[in-house]
């Protein structure tokens, strides 16, 4: 027996398997409310557009994993936010990215 046997009660660990990150980031607006951006697109127009918020932990290949399936298709999301993302391991978050 050692000097810290006992020391510590055994608790069980906390199961965080089924938890994902920025999950309600990505709903649509309302209808009735314009997109965010200022955009008057309608929502559910030919040309309405998807978004993101960028959370803690996140990575395009995670957000890729999300949206699509697969995180091998993180590439797509970065050609759609050329402008907003210089380095593709480098995203923030609060950053409202494109998904096309």
């Amino acid at each position: 027996m050692g000097i810290f046997d006992g020391w510590k009660k055994h608790k069980p660990k906390p199961d965080f398997t089924n938890v994902r990150s920025g999950g309600s980031s990505t709903a649509a607006a309302p209808a009735s409310e314009p997109p965010a951006d200022g955009d008057s697109s309608p929502v559910g127009s030919a040309d309405a557009q998807a978004y993101y918020v960028v959370a803690k932990g996140d990575t395009l290949s995670s957000i890729a994993s999300g949206q699509y399936g697969r995180a091998s298709e993180w590439g797509r999301i970065y050609e759609a936010n050329r402008d907003l993302i210089k380095d593709p391991d480098l995203i923030y978050p609060g950053q409202r990215l494109r998904i096309p």
